[in-house]
């Protein structure tokens, strides 16, 4: 029997390749349409703003309110998925996020809105640690490779084309009621996801169903810790003073007492968590290359949306168009990630780092000097680079992060995963955006100057994830050479 085809588990039984591949384009499809609500937003806020007559405030609610409560359900909602199978948490996640849709859609005021994306994102987390988990549970080998390549590219294109298709809408719609189809464009979609994930999904957790209590203590610690974390971050322009960064020890805390609680709990009981997983160097490093990548990655695109929204006065579209090239990049690499990564392993992500690096210091440069009305055309092959080297980065690392964690655990381990991810995107907004504001301050308006300094941060940043893949690199070369 070949790699590509091992035997399958008593969990996968009547799961052949077809079905295999099919309950993957289902969760794909739900995994694209919840991660797209991170970024398809931004573009709809000026329209928001003048239908709802929102407070700036409010804004920074819809937009950050959804991330929020997004990370923060991420771990439980896969620990649930590991314990009493993925198929009635993907199921359950995919129609609240529906329903939400629609609240969001007919929203008639901000408080309104706000409660519906706080649902929305809630929602959100349940979905997507079903997703790797399943990925976990039904390929091996190869296939899985491939499976988390796909993956991949549905993180990095959801992501990147998030500008521009909430731009298409804006402008199919009108810029009074255009938003609105931002979120009524996820009702069918969600719809028929609902369908065929209770036809496709595994019905039941790896081996027997876990029956124990589901740590509710452990969630509350979580919950606390990454909510104390994250909202001085999502909510640092709001929050003025330098008191709100108490949070963040406070949260650290939090998240210091639920590891001792859970070191303890897993005595007796499954945990939330199982803290091994980061005995594991392939996980606990890429965890923290996902963490830090993530930092950067999201933050470019928060800058250069303002910087050609309200610096260069783009349309909605226009905005949307120039970060397509980034977004073709990672869906090409991404497949081809995907396929390789069992053959080169940590250095392809080396590689893909160095690219998105590489691209962006060239997107700098192509900026100096650029007329305000070329920066779209000028940027977009340094673009491309790094959206290339982004596909050998998101979907290769999340293959080799997740390799050793047993299929039980795999909902909890993409959760945790997952959770940095949306810390690392929330922080790295934070920093990125305060150096962008403060230049914008110094500067007196010079737009083109805040961005550029800002995405040599966000290039610092990657830089940061490029030496933990090196450390990673180093290390797997030291063992090999200690066992020969």
């Amino acid at each position: 029997m070949s790699a590509d085809r091992p035997s399958a588990p008593a969990e996968t039984a009547g799961y052949d390749g077809r079905r295999r591949w099919q309950a993957l384009g289902v969760g794909l499809v739900a995994a694209f349409m919840t991660l797209l609500d991170v970024s398809i937003v931004n573009v709809a806020v000026p329209s928001i703003d003048r239908a709802l007559h929102a407070t700036p405030s409010d804004l920074q609610w819809v937009l950050s309110g959804y991330a929020l409560t997004f990370g923060l359900v991420l771990v439980p909602a896969g620990r649930f998925g590991d314990a009493r199978g993925r198929r009635t948490a993907f199921v359950v996640g995919v129609a609240l996020f529906t329903l939400t849709s629609a609240l969001a859609g007919l929203a008639g005021s901000p408080e309104w809105l706000i409660a519906a994306r706080l649902v929305q994102g809630a929602a959100a987390g349940v979905v997507n640690p079903q997703v790797a988990g399943m990925i976990q549970q039904l390929f091996r080998g190869a296939e899985r490779g491939r499976a988390f390549g796909l993956l991949g590219a549905t993180i990095g294109i959801s992501t990147a084309v998030g500008p521009l298709l909430g731009g298409l809408l804006i402008q199919l719609g009108g810029e009074q009621h255009g938003w609105r189809w931002v979120f009524f464009v996820n009702i069918p979609v969600g719809i028929v996801a609902v369908v065929l994930g209770w036809r496709l999904m595994p019905a039941r957790p790896t081996g027997q169903p876990d029956r124990h209590r589901l740590d509710p203590l452990g969630v509350a610690l979580l919950g606390a810790g990454v909510t104390l974390v994250l909202l001085p971050l999502v909510q640092r322009e709001q929050w003025h003073g330098p008191a709100k960064w108490l949070l963040i020890p406070a949260g650290l805390l939090f998240l210091l007492a639920f590891g001792l609680w859970e070191r303890r709990y897993a005595r007796h009981q499954q945990p939330l968590f199982d803290l091994r997983l980061f005995g594991l160097r392939s996980y606990s490093l890429g965890t923290l290359i996902g963490l830090v990548y993530f930092a950067g990655f999201t933050a470019i695109f928060f800058i250069y949306t303002l910087y050609l929204q309200i610096g260069l006065g783009y349309s909605a579209l226009i905005a949307g168009l120039a970060i397509t090239p980034f977004a073709l990049g990672s869906a090409a690499a991404s497949a081809l990630g995907g396929r390789v990564v069992t053959r080169y392993g940590r250095p392809l992500v080396a590689v893909g780092l160095l690219l998105v690096a590489i691209g962006l210091v060239t997107t700098d440069l192509a900026l100096h000097g650029t007329p305000h009305g070329s920066v779209p055309l000028r940027t977009a092959v340094p673009l491309l680079i790094a959206g290339i080297g982004s596909g050998l980065v998101i979907a290769p690392n999340q293959t080799l992060t997740l390799s050793e964690v047993p299929v039980p655990q795999a909902g909890s381990g993409a959760g945790m995963l997952q959770t940095g991810q949306r810390i690392g995107s929330a922080a790295g907004i934070a920093a990125v955006g305060a150096l962008f504001f403060s230049t914008l301050a110094s500067t007196r308006g010079d737009w083109t100057a805040a961005f550029r300094h800002s995405l040599l941060l966000a290039t610092g940043i990657i830089a940061v994830a490029l030496a933990a893949a090196m450390v990673d690199i180093a290390a797997g070369h030291r063992r090999s050479g200690d066992s020969s």
